[in-house]
């Protein structure tokens, strides 16, 4: 008995290190991530990306992709928030992990970052094509670019590109403008564009297209212009957030570092690799654009408590509030298209939510004359946000008999009848009875 305590202590123990990595919905920032790398020279090479997740208060934990004790959980638990995968040539995971374990880690809530080049794995690819992204099908392909390439000295076959087709979203780039281009060599990939969940982030330029720069081309190439995404991010329905790029160069030190002068413009002492990549990494680890809603209520107009159920008619006022976290602290959202539903199987209201600018939103409105069980319902989905679904049960009931008006007015022509009736009763009575 006394050794079963010693294990389970010691196990314990052994889980408290994982455990404390675990995302906390009051700092959605203190949080363990994995980094998966084919070598682990990747970790000097692109230091200052790592450097700048561990600034943000990211615990990160570096591993080689064929490692045998790899695991993305423990007695059910995941022992990681986030994922990055820079290990582009790996056929095989080591240990517990491979393709199904990855897109379980996703279909969890949990955040994924891919970068693949040129000897991109078919693993690689299958994880991308999961979620929604298809590189192209020629290994040997690299994105080419006649016209928007970077002006290099040791660059002749035009792969070194230069791209400033940013998205146009401060939640997802930030509000600062980038303003140098983007350095990417890499591969090529497409976004289906009936998936709505998938955004392309940085877009190759029309004259753009994927092909193998040391053979001749014998055949147009499948990919070609802005359909060419060189960034794409997903936000899963479950708020899991993916990007993924052709270009693990991309996050490298020489990269944020590099001068940059995309042809025919004015040259850049410092590329915006830097800043596009951490301002994307900041989304798509919930430092922006991460909303939660607390103080969900309800109430008859004029009383203070929840009641347990309303009265048809009844004048009701709802409220909750709304955060979104900065990174290190929750600040009031603020929007003017935050609708609620007054709900049974359909929407018998549907009413627009006033805000006071600091994250209280509110609305009032008369209950249905329909009986039932009703929910508030928030539906809140907008791009680039994590979504709200907010739903509270209340059932709503009918006038009682003595809660009727004795006499209602549209009723008086009935009144009017009946008395009518019985005075004209009484005088043919009266006629019929005493007349000779």
């Amino acid at each position: 008995m006394a050794n079963l305590s010693v294990l389970v202590i010691l196990t314990l123990i052994s889980i408290l290190p994982y455990v404390s990595l675990s995302f906390s919905p009051d700092s959605p920032t203190d949080r363990g991530v994995l980094v998966l790398l084919d070598d682990f020279s990747v970790k000097s090479s692109h230091s200052i990306f790592f450097s700048s997740l561990k600034s943000r208060g990211f615990v990160l934990d570096f591993k080689l992709s064929d490692d045998p004790k790899l695991s993305l959980q423990r007695y059910g638990q995941y022992l990681y928030d986030a994922l990055i995968l820079f290990s582009p040539s790996t056929e095989k995971f080591g240990g517990a992990l491979d393709l199904g374990a990855v897109l379980d880690f996703v279909d969890s809530g949990h955040d994924l970052i891919v970068a693949a080049d040129a000897s991109a794995s078919d693993l690689i690819r299958g994880i991308a094509n999961e979620c929604g992204v298809d590189f192209d099908e020629d290994s040997s392909a690299k994105v080419i670019d006649h016209n928007s390439y970077a002006v290099s000295d040791n660059d002749g076959d035009h792969t070194l590109i230069a791209s400033d087709n940013f998205i146009q979203s401060d939640i997802i780039l930030g509000k600062s403008k980038i303003e140098a281009p983007v350095l990417f060599r890499g591969i090529a990939h497409s976004v289906n564009p009936t998936n709505g969940m998938v955004l392309k982030v940085l877009s190759a330029s029309d004259s753009a297209y994927s092909a193998n720069p040391i053979s001749k081309l014998s055949n147009p190439p499948l990919l070609t212009g802005s359909a060419i995404s060189l960034v794409s991010v997903l936000q899963a329905r479950n708020d899991a957030r993916v990007m993924i790029t052709g270009s693990l160069d991309m996050f490298s030190d020489r990269f944020f570092k590099s001068d940059v002068q995309k042809a025919g413009n004015p040259k850049y002492e410092k590329s915006g690799n830097e800043q596009f990549v951490n301002e994307i990494s900041k989304w798509v680890f919930h430092e922006r654009g991460h909303l939660k809603a607390i103080n969900i209520s309800h109430r008859e107009v004029g009383e203070a408590d929840e009641p347990a159920m309303y009265r048809i008619k009844d004048d009701l006022e709802f409220s909750f509030e709304i955060y979104e976290w900065s990174g290190k602290s929750w600040e009031p959202y603020v929007a003017n298209d935050v609708q609620v539903q007054f709900y049974m199987m359909s929407p018998y209201v549907l009413k627009t939510l006033s805000t006071d600018q600091k994250g209280l939103y509110h609305t009032s409105f008369k209950v249905p004359d329909v009986y039932g069980v009703f929910q508030f319902k928030v539906e809140y989905h907008r791009l680039g946000y994590s979504s709200l679904s907010l739903s509270k049960q209340i059932p709503v009931r009918p006038f009682r008999h003595n809660e009727y008006e004795r006499f209602i007015t549209t009723a008086f022509p009935y009144y009017g009848a009946s008395f009518t009736m019985m005075a004209g009763f009484f005088i043919f009575s009266f006629a019929y009875l005493f007349n000779k």
